[in-house]
């Protein structure tokens, strides 16, 4: 595989100019490197934190928040405000709510952390739009920690972070392989239009923002690649099923762009991918960016943002990326990052199972 700082040369060889956008790929190089050499890190760091997280739980609280690895429930995932298994902050202490985000933490960067918890005060903002009717319904304590298998520095386990419109999964593999998707942040409202001190909030207005830059750089002929539909789905294709497949049509290569239009997609991309700390969304971001020919940009909807339904794609080989924008009235967005072959760990979990059962 293509590491990141020679993906990132792709874009700054020549006589071009370093424009901000490559030069933020090229410190992206620096990260990559330096992630590379501490990524055993992340299996530690989970471990401690999952194991002081659950050194505070009771006995009925434990009962709450861990399942056995092999349990249905670790791919029973969702991001819709429905009744959910594990332990919820709103049955913990404040230490254990302190604890619980640092093992959120483990795991994303600030910029993923700040996205979540500013998702979770947007339940403040529905609640007083909905005028809290079923009563109880938006609650930004309402999320849940749940803990698969024993937390180990050599065996197989696995933790989630979840609740409405925040989904996060990983699976640590022999204790040092970290599985890290499905991933799902959404938004609602995707802009806080009433009065009040919130009043123009996005959560994931950069998803969005960066996502238009994209097509509108397109010409005309880019476009008739790039955009398969008038007619945005209502949600993201995947939804929230266990495994996914690559989607047709693909759009737009990476490799039919300038060189400008595709340091706007590379934008896009690391905007999703810097969702996890460096040391595992490097590799992530390099799997996108390495193949032009198998990176693709694909687009429904309508291309100014507004009142239109909006939904894009990003795929390569490895991975997909997809936003939509339908529902309320085109201000409300989901937004997903799948792997065709690593989500929930499966492909080398079940390796794993095989070599452990004929022994």
């Amino acid at each position: 595989m293509r590491t990141l700082a020679s993906s990132v040369r792709i874009g700054i060889t020549g006589t071009m100019r370093p424009t901000p956008y490559r030069l933020m790929f090229l410190v992206l190089g620096l990260v990559a490197a330096l992630a590379r050499t501490v990524a055993h890190e992340v299996p530690a760091e989970m471990l401690a934190a999952a194991n002081t997280f659950l050194g505070t739980l009771n006995a009925e609280q434990k009962r709450l928040a861990v399942y056995p690895l092999t349990d249905a429930e670790r791919e029973n995932w969702n991001f819709v405000p429905i009744a959910r298994n594990g332990l919820t902050f709103k049955k913990m202490t404040t230490e254990q709510y302190g604890f619980g985000m640092a093992l959120l933490r483990s795991g994303l960067s600030h910029t993923g952390v700040a996205r979540v918890q500013a998702t979770m005060q947007m339940e403040l903002v529905l609640k007083e739009l909905e005028k809290d009717t079923p009563a109880g319904r938006r609650d930004p304590v309402n999320y849940f920690v749940t803990i698969f298998g024993e937390p180990s520095a050599d065996k197989s386990w696995g933790w989630r972070f979840e609740g409405h419109h925040v989904a996060f999964n990983f699976t640590v593999v022999d204790g040092k392989h970290v599985f890290f998707t499905p991933g799902f942040l959404g938004g609602n409202p995707g802009e806080v239009r009433t009065g009040g001190p919130r009043q123009g909030e996005r959560v994931l207005g950069e998803e969005e923002d960066l996502g238009h830059a994209v097509i509108q750089s397109l010409d005309a002929a880019q476009r008739k690649i790039a955009i398969f539909t008038d007619k945005a789905p209502n949600e993201i294709v995947t939804t929230n099923k266990h495994r996914v497949s690559p989607l047709s049509p693909e759009g737009i290569t990476a490799a039919q762009l300038t060189p400008t239009q595709r340091e706007r997609l590379f934008a896009l991309v690391h905007c999703y991918t810097s969702r996890w700390r460096p040391e595992l969304s490097a590799e992530t971001y390099a799997a996108f960016t390495a193949n032009l020919d198998k990176l693709t940009f694909a687009w429904a909807g309508a291309t100014e943002r507004g009142k239109v339904a909006t939904y894009y794609r990003i795929q390569c080989p490895e991975y997909l990326i997809e936003f939509d924008n339908s529902q309320n009235n085109a201000n409300h967005i989901h937004t997903t990052v799948r792997s065709f072959k690593g989500d929930f760990g499966a492909d080398l979990l079940a390796e794993h199972y095989a070599k452990e059962h004929k022994k």
